[in-house]
């Protein structure tokens, strides 16, 4: 396998040998400011070579082909297959065989990374506030966990990785934000500190651990909302729309991939 940037993400948690994953951050990668380096999204103002050498780089160091979705920060999951092409709208995605990378691109939003203890399948979440939330209290979470071969599995045989993320001390959001989620579930609230008059800090990571123990899955890893999980406060090594957007106009997309081995 290539060499990627030590600073890339392995997570560390206890997956079946043949699950394999890898996030990306900014570094490596051909892109020019404002996305340097290691931009993976198609969508944000990048030169289309920049993004196509990028992605190639992404496969080499993965070993197989990424499957990109076009992520609409909605609840939608789909299985792909070796005839998916890139581009199909949804937030999650599952993969149950070799050759494919489940892939999601994020810059602040929350990455989950999902797998089964005997590592018969591996799933991705993209989980911004609004995919999280969903409605009613049923968000891309629930509804990849309800999907098959997901649906399938008891809790507690699933892992849940969670990746770096927009953190709690730069998560500023509105009572409206607040309200989606306290609504479905009161108990929400303790994930929302207040800040100025109508405004909440609200902890992104911490809410999808809360919905992930609420669905009866205690194997938890990764982002644990402390500020070297932020994507706001690493701006070395993360791409953060919120922070980079308002200063530069636009910013780059880093990918969180899984997959099964042979």
């Amino acid at each position: 396998m290539p060499v990627t940037p030590p600073t890339w993400l392995r997570p560390q948690w206890p997956a079946p040998a043949r699950v394999k994953a890898l996030m990306t951050d900014r570094q490596g990668g051909v892109s020019a400011a404002p996305w340097d380096g290691m931009n993976l999204g198609d969508h944000v103002g990048d030169q289309p070579g920049h993004v196509q050498a990028n992605r190639a780089l992404l496969a080499q160091a993965v070993g197989v082909r990424p499957v990109f979705l076009q992520q609409v920060h909605g609840v939608s999951a789909l299985t792909v297959n070796p005839e998916s092409e890139d581009g199909a709208p949804a937030d999650a995605a599952v993969v149950v065989a070799p050759g494919l990378a489940a892939t999601i691109l994020v810059a602040d939003c929350l990455p989950v990374l999902l797998c089964d203890a005997a590592g018969q399948w591996v799933a991705c979440a993209h989980a911004g506030w609004r995919g999280l939330a969903g409605a009613q209290g049923l968000g891309v979470l629930e509804n990849l966990l309800h999907t098959a071969p997901l649906s399938g599995n008891a809790p507690d045989h699933i892992l849940a990785w969670l990746g770096p993320c927009i953190g709690p001390q730069a998560f500023e959001v509105g009572s409206d934000v607040r309200s989606v989620f306290c609504e479905a579930d009161p108990s929400a609230a303790l994930f929302f500190k207040p800040g100025q008059p109508g405004k909440w800090w609200a902890d992104l990571a911490q809410l999808a651990r809360w919905r992930l123990m609420r669905l009866g899955l205690h194997r938890v890893f990764g982002n644990d909302s402390s500020p070297d999980w932020c994507t706001v406060a690493q701006g070395s090594r993360f791409f953060s729309h919120r922070r980079d957007s308002r200063v530069l106009g636009q910013t780059g997309r880093m990918a969180a991939c899984i997959w099964l081995g042979d």
